[in-house]
């Protein structure tokens, strides 16, 4: 299969500046054949390296969906599964938002297990989206910016 078509178990992949629905991600990976949902949800946390959070941006390059799209495809083409769901938060976000949610569907749980952590870990190391965040004593940094 060519890498521009993308399989029938990727159901949604998308990059997004308003709220991410985890129950939009869950809804998606219907149907009766899977055994097994997973689905990782990062959330903005208050602290970074013994650093507190006041809150961050996520940028994203233009190539960013599309990265995003052939990480969900190679899941899938790699793990038995039957559907595979990613969408990250762009733009500004408060502790607390959900920056991410990935999920899988298996006939069985290891299966759905193995290709969610599949999935969002080949996100975060090749989808070239950055985390600029702001601490709360007025310092700030980028994370995984080139």
């Amino acid at each position: 299969m060519p890498d521009h078509v993308l399989p029938p178990a990727v159901r949604l992949v998308d990059l997004r500046e308003t709220p991410l629905d985890v129950a939009e991600v869950v809804a998606a990976l219907e149907g009766d054949a899977a055994g097994g949902l997973t689905l990782f949800v990062g959330r903005v946390r208050d602290h970074d390296g013994g650093r507190s959070v006041a809150g961050l941006d996520y940028s994203a390059h233009p190539s960013a969906l599309e990265r995003l799209r052939e990480v969900c495809a190679r899941v899938a083409r790699e793990h038995q599964v039957h559907g595979v769901a990613a969408v990250h938060r762009v733009g500004t976000l408060a502790i607390g938002d959900i920056a991410v949610v990935v999920a899988t569907t298996a006939a069985h749980r290891g299966e759905a297990f193995d290709a969610s952590r599949a999935l969002i870990d080949t996100l975060k190391a090749e989808v070239p989206i950055w985390k600029h965040q702001r601490f709360g004593d007025g310092t700030e940094e980028w994370v995984g910016a080139p």
